[in-house]
């Protein structure tokens, strides 16, 4: 375990080291261990608070001259981008790679979660207050995306009843295309599901998922002309039961003509080619 000295959200928090990591930060402590086996003391300057902090044993400390000083912030990116420089290695644009030391933290968090670190782990691990500012640092590359749905879509057939894979027979093919065949009704186009019964009992006009044909127009206003005489003459030998049912019927007959009328406002207008003057060509 590493403890990291109190941060910008002044807490201390405890990281899981792997043993190669452990291996380097040993060999750090050796170097900087002084004659009587501790590491030396130094201060160092918050450039975000401006002010020096208390003495502590900072691994990340060199000698200059007869004292030890901690490496600041400055001198840490310098020593990066020799580094990258070093390398040659560029970015897919041909530039050189330019790396902050606080790019290191986002790699990590994209790599370890790639490999299996719940994402709430990560969290806990980075000493973030929210799981919204860890999955910030999380990079999603497209080769991610399709993989990880492709392990998804796997995961939901390998849980389904496997008949709903095989290859359907010759009678489910002929009423699978049968249903398609009789969605075409007087009045339009019936949107019903596959194999779903018909909750209006093939009173298309009440029905939420016909779809009207304009061209049905006529045919629609005649019913509903038909069921205004129909409650008027309900309501008049006091069917009362009838008219609330023919009043439903109505309603549903209304709202298929306004959407024809909706849809007759969407039509594109053609205007024609203009005609030129003789004037014009002069």
């Amino acid at each position: 375990m590493l403890q990291v000295a109190p941060s910008k959200t002044d807490t201390e928090r405890l990281l899981l080291v792997s043993p190669e990591l452990a291996d380097i930060l040993s060999s750090i402590i050796r170097r900087l261990r002084g004659s009587g086996g501790a590491v030396p003391l130094v201060t160092s300057y918050d450039v975000h608070e401006r002010v020096w902090n208390p003495p502590m044993p900072l691994l990340f400390q060199r000698n200059i001259g007869t004292e030890q000083r901690a490496f600041t912030p400055t001198a840490l990116r310098k020593l990066l981008i020799n580094a990258l420089a070093t390398t040659g290695l560029t970015d897919a644009g041909g530039e050189p790679l330019v790396f902050s030391p606080h790019d290191f933290r986002r790699i990590f968090v994209t790599d370890a979660i790639m490999n299996g670190l719940p994402p709430h782990i990560a969290q806990v691990l980075c000493g973030h207050k929210s799981l919204d500012t860890t999955m910030g640092y999380k990079a999603i590359y497209p080769a991610e995306t399709i993989e990880t749905h492709r392990a998804f879509i796997a995961r939901r057939r390998a849980t389904r009843p496997s008949d709903e894979y095989r290859t359907p027979t010759e009678e489910e093919w002929d009423a699978f295309l049968a249903h398609f065949e009789k969605r075409k009704v007087s009045i339009g186009t019936c949107a019903r599901a596959f194999s779903s019964p018909c909750v209006h009992e093939h009173a298309c006009v009440r029905c939420s998922l016909l779809r009207p044909d304009p061209a049905q127009r006529g045919r629609l206003e005649e019913i509903r002309d038909n069921l205004v005489a129909r409650i008027a003459e309900a309501e008049r030998e006091g069917w009362l039961g009838e008219v609330e049912g023919l009043k439903v019927s109505l309603a549903g007959a209304e709202d298929k003509l306004a959407q024809i009328d909706r849809q007759s406002q969407k039509a594109t207008i053609s205007l024609g080619m203009p005609k030129t003057r003789s004037g014009d060509l002069e």
